[in-house]
């Protein structure tokens, strides 16, 4: 929405339009071929799609329409379709140039001015909400709570060694808001999760160091132990978090040689693209 308001409006089609997929177009290209290889690629081949003027005039609007899609509450279409018209064949727009940027500046602070307020009035429901739903899962049966607030049940324990703060750790886990909601998850990815405790939310670093490794704990994280106010936009602000975790291994062998620990996952699965990191941006 902001990169289209800071814009004009057809620049901004063309630019998804063309620059998007002209950047993508190198990666797309296959390796060399060999001369046999190459023929019968070219045999199998689909032939390029026919083109004319409406078809690419369907294909501006589709671009424009998407651009468009996050504002349509605030905008007539018919009037920016005369703007854009009469911006095309070069006439006198109900703006000037210098009125248009004005309207843009004061339209991107309106903006921003909503932002904020939908943020703090979500940021207010999830805490009240978290509150809530923390006070009465305390009395459940096997939920524990630590001095921080941390609560936590145990699924299965296991019979490896414990991991310190400065541990790197390897696991599998599920990631849910508290109404059941999934934002992450190792298991979808079909490899565990690697990182060093003390590179994730407070409430992993204090969860983790609680279990022997091959043990399944579920965490119920408060918003001041997880992301807080910034929470990247899946999650929300100040959620409060529900965490199903398997400790798999401690990753340092020389700090968990003392005591053997359970079979860790398979050596060969790949490092996942994301962990519940402290940055709000990651998780």
């Amino acid at each position: 929405m902001t990169r289209f308001v800071q814009q004009t409006l057809l620049a901004a089609a063309l630019a998804a339009t063309f620059g998007v997929a002209g950047a993508e177009e190198p990666a797309k290209k296959p390796a060399a071929m060999t001369a046999p290889a190459a023929a019968g690629a070219a045999k199998d081949a689909k032939p390029p799609v026919a083109i004319d003027r409406n078809k690419i005039s369907t294909m501006v609007g589709m671009d424009i329409g998407r651009g468009l899609a996050q504002i349509k509450d605030d905008i007539d279409i018919k009037v920016v379709e005369q703007a854009l018209e009469q911006t095309l064949k070069g006439e006198k727009t109900s703006l000037t140039q210098e009125e248009a940027l004005q309207v843009r500046q004061a339209y991107m602070q309106q903006m921003q001015a909503k932002r904020v307020a939908e943020q703090k009035e979500a940021a207010e429901k999830n805490k009240s909400e978290g509150t809530t739903f923390l006070a009465k899962n305390k009395t459940k049966s096997g939920v524990k709570t630590t001095a921080s607030g941390l609560q936590y049940e145990v699924e299965k324990e296991g019979t490896g060694p414990k991991p310190k703060a400065t541990d790197t750790v390897k696991v599998n886990y599920l990631g849910t808001k508290i109404d059941g909601t999934k934002f992450d998850s190792s298991y979808d990815r079909g490899q565990p999760a690697t990182f060093p405790l003390n590179g994730v939310i407070k409430g992993w670093s204090e969860g983790l160091q609680l279990m022997p490794v091959g043990s399944k704990y579920k965490f119920y994280v408060p918003a001041d132990l997880a992301y807080g106010e910034n929470a990247p936009g899946p999650i929300g602000p100040n959620a409060t978090l529900i965490f199903e975790v398997e400790l798999l291994g401690i990753e340092d062998a020389s700090k968990a040689a003392a005591k053997p620990a359970a079979k860790p996952a398979d050596k060969d699965a790949k490092k996942p693209a994301a962990a519940p990191k402290k940055d709000a941006d990651k998780h």
